[in-house]
């Protein structure tokens, strides 16, 4: 890891084409337009804002769920939006959102080693048994037992589903 900033953002700009349609121009709207940010390793950025003003579109373009319309994101220095659908997939598989309500954010007919091996089966090539020993460590990791690998989300506290 660099000395430097973990992630920089630069005149970043996201852009979508909304209507258009039998005798009507679509319109383009600019979810965000200029922004610019660094976060050094251990710091923490808060964005706030009024609903719609553009955290989430910033978030979905750091993760690169989205491309940015304009703009550059460097996270360690190397620059991922200059890179390929594959090196994007590969950065994927480095980085993740999580998010504020907990109760929204996890699926409440499926167990949590399910959600956690989601990720190892579309990224990996390990088999079963792999995946459920590293979603194990994982919950180990943040400070759950293995024994929750096999829980629904109603099962956990706030707290537990955030981690």
């Amino acid at each position: 890891m660099s000395e430097g900033p973990v992630i920089v953002g630069r005149n970043l700009e996201k852009h979508y084409t909304v209507g258009g349609g039998f005798m009507r121009e679509p319109q383009v709207v600019k979810a965000l337009r200029g922004v610019s940010f660094s976060l050094s390793a251990g710091k923490t950025l808060a964005v706030v804002g009024e609903s719609g003003c553009g955290k989430s579109t910033l978030a979905r373009l750091i993760t690169m769920i989205e491309e940015p319309t304009g703009g550059t994101i460097e996270i360690d220095g190397w620059n991922v939006t200059s890179t390929g659908e594959e090196g994007r997939k590969a950065f994927r598989t480095h980085v993740q959102i999580v998010f504020q309500d907990p109760y929204g954010s996890l699926n409440p007919r499926q167990k949590v080693g399910s959600m956690l091996e989601e990720p190892l089966l579309i990224n990996t090539k390990d088999n079963a048994a792999e995946r459920q020993d590293k979603a194990r460590e994982m919950l180990r990791l943040v400070g759950l037992r293995p024994e929750h690998y096999d829980r629904y989300p109603h099962m956990f506290s706030g707290g537990q589903r955030q981690r």
